[in-house]
């Protein structure tokens, strides 16, 4: 008996000790370890980053799109170090609508708060309106989400709770469904801040000073109403913060961060939280192209209840970027971690760092944890698919940083009944290029294919590179500086044969390029044929 109740606690505090093993990235990691970080503490495309701090923890949420599960959920006790944790839409409502990809529609700019002992989160879809979803722990489980305001180029949605009980929200308009942008407005919500309850007021216009106007963050202080927003444009603007004794305004205006003489091109678009101990920061992004928006920290000081973000280094109250800089003071060190990149598949469920293309079906994966794999199996590519662009079933994951090489081990085994089913390695965005298994009557062939433009519609181009003896292959990708990405395959793992052409990824509709695994075919029969992939790595 006390052999067996010491062999359990012996289990338990392995498992506890497993559980409690952070991953740290093989290609980007933030914190020099010297007491300083250098930016971007996620180089990977968390775009317009919300958080707020909740006792000792901070929590980052992001946009996320068409991508499912999304909303995803960072937590830090630093602000450099962070994990990805979770995920606040485990489905995309509305349900048979995003049940087909939906490249750039889907959740926009959302806005995270604590608030009566319950996380909130409102996002906004532009084509069906403004959501809530909210839950006791930010673990979850997270309510079904509820329609704040139905309408079209709603955007950008932040809430505030005023000292006397009322609540606000202040939202922006996407001129592609509204048919005006550039402008923010505030209107009051009921008690319970799942419902507006007057059309609103414009606060600002931004048409003449400050162009595409959007992104608010609310605050008060010292008796301020502050409305954070970016103007100028994702890759070319700049931070704005407006304020008012009066939460309809009128309101004044500074620009409060700007790229300067910096290489940090349009910082702007994020969120102001404070320590435990009183310091102030700034989390914005930066658009990097085919890398997506990547997230910075900034140092952050009032002067004259106007906040300062990053370095003022002419006195005018406008910062610029840092690039390293001292880290936050916490009263308890963080250990350094990053969100996850890698998966070795041994688990029950799936790492938080993939997404797919639209709300999965039970049929497209299993998780063999007894094989230690993920099998994708063939899933038929929609009638109306020009190319992989309208194809639901791909699971991908954000590039993490600017170079890095991506491998993963795959078996095919094909169905006999069915020509031309695939499954590999993909980069993908508005172009995209793969290296997949193919099966044809003779058996297996290793095939390469690009497709540029596949958002307009454009057929791949596809070369034969080989035929295989077996089903087992190692696919690879190795990506540099540019987003240039070079293909490799290997029958061992360890002697690799590249691919003689170099594809430059492209971003995709609002966001980053990105890396994934998939499983097609071309025809419907009683069963598909499957690829049982062993791995994924991440390495330098």
């Amino acid at each position: 008996m006390k052999k067996t109740l010491v062999s359990l606690v012996i289990a338990l505090s392995l498992n506890a000790a497993f559980a409690q093993k952070e991953y740290v990235s093989k290609v980007w990691v933030s914190d020099l370890v010297n007491g300083t970080y250098k930016n971007p503490v996620l180089d990977a495309d968390y775009s317009d980053p919300d958080a707020i701090r909740v006792g000792d923890k901070f929590y980052m949420i992001a946009s996320s799109f068409d991508a499912v599960p999304g909303l995803p959920i960072l937590e830090s006790t630093d602000l450099v170090n962070w994990k990805l944790i979770g995920h606040a839409l485990k489905r995309q409502p509305p349900f048979e609508h995003f049940s087909k990809t939906q490249h750039g529609n889907g959740v926009w700019a959302p806005a995270i708060r604590y608030h009566n002992n319950e996380f909130y989160i409102y996002y906004p879809d532009p084509d069906f309106g403004i959501y809530l979803t909210k839950a006791k722990n930010i673990l979850g489980p997270w309510t079904e989400s509820v329609l704040v305001e139905g309408g079209k180029g709603l955007i950008d949605p932040c809430p505030l709770w005023d000292e006397d009980g009322k609540v606000y929200l202040t939202h922006g308009y996407a001129g592609s469904r509204a048919g005006i942008k550039s402008i923010l407005v505030v209107k009051r919500m009921n008690a319970a801040g799942d419902k507006t309850v007057e059309e609103g007021k414009i606060v600002f216009d931004g048409h003449e000073t400050d162009p595409t106007l959007e992104g608010p963050k609310f605050y008060k202080r010292n008796g301020y109403y502050y409305i954070f927003a970016p103007a100028g444009g994702v890759s070319t603007g700049w931070q704005l913060v407006l304020r008012s004794k009066n939460v309809y305004g009128p309101y004044e205006r500074k620009v409060v961060l700007e790229q300067g003489k910096t290489p940090i091109n349009g910082p702007h678009q994020g969120a102001w939280v404070n320590t435990p101990n009183g310091e102030d920061w700034f989390l914005h992004f930066q658009d990097k192209d085919a890398y997506g928006r990547v997230v910075h920290l900034q140092p952050m000081k009032w002067v004259n209840n106007w906040p300062v973000i990053g370095m003022d280094k002419d006195g005018d109250g406008t910062g610029e970027p840092v690039l390293v800089h001292k880290k936050p003071t916490v009263a308890k060190p963080s250990a350094i971690f990053t969100p996850a990149e890698s998966d070795e598949f041994n688990g029950a469920s799936l790492g938080l760092q993939w997404q797919w293309q639209a709300n999965p079906v039970a049929t497209w994966s299993f998780l063999n944890s007894s094989k230690g794999t993920l099998r994708l199996y063939t899933v038929k590519i929609p009638d109306s698919a020009k190319n992989l662009w309208d194809v639901p079933n791909i699971l991908m994951q954000k590039f993490p940083t600017e170079e890095f090489t991506a491998t993963t081990k795959l078996s095919f085994t094909a169905n006999p009944k069915l020509e031309n089913e695939k499954a590999g390695l993909t980069i993908y965005g508005l172009s995209y290029a793969y290296l997949a298994v193919k099966s044809k009557k003779d058996g297996l062939y290793l095939v390469y294919s690009v497709c540029k433009n596949a958002d307009k519609g454009k057929v791949e181009n596809e070369k034969q590179l080989a035929k295989l003896d077996g089903k087992d292959i190692f696919l690879r990708i190795e990506v540099s500086k540019g987003a240039k990405c070079e293909f490799s395959f290997s029958k061992d793992g360890r002697t690799f044969t590249t691919v003689e052409d170099v594809f430059e990824a492209t971003p995709g509709k609002w966001i980053g390029a990105k890396v994934g695994l998939f499983a097609v075919r071309e025809q419907q029969t009683n069963d598909s044929g499957y690829a049982d992939f062993d791995w994924f790595r991440v390495e330098k």
